[in-house]
């Protein structure tokens, strides 16, 4: 009876292949978000809880502070070439009340605490 009550809360189901990408995702990061997840990760961002490679919808966030409802997307040498598909992506995102904000790998290599400043900026907190 429990299962069927939990079942009938549930707003969406995530896509199959969905979550199995996500779960491919989080065994193959790449070193930034790497690094970056060692910050966010067991409430050391300031408190909240951030999930790495979260699904939410077709697309598959690479952090996310339901909280705040805010997406953390690192791109790197693959997003070159796709901004239109990341704007499209970050608009599908927006017209579901979600935040997206989008660093390099360069900017966490080069300036992580930079990178949490902003996060903490956008989350409505101090850094």
């Amino acid at each position: 009876m429990r299962v069927k009550r939990l079942a009938e809360r549930r707003t969406h189901r995530i896509h199959p292949r969905t979550l199995a990408l996500a779960r491919a995702l989080r065994g193959s990061q790449t070193g930034a978000e790497g690094r970056l997840w060692a910050r966010l990760r067991g409430r050391g961002a300031d408190g909240l809880r951030f999930r790495r490679q979260h699904p939410i919808g077709p697309y598959v966030a690479d952090f996310y502070c339901a909280e705040t409802r805010l997406v953390v997307e690192i791109d790197g040498d693959t997003h070159v070439g796709k901004e239109g598909h990341d704007a499209g992506r970050s608009e599908y995102l927006a017209e579901r009340g979600y935040r997206v904000v989008r660093f390099w790998n360069s900017d966490v290599d080069e300036n992580i605490e930079g990178v949490l400043e902003a996060i903490w900026t956008e989350c409505g907190r101090k850094a």
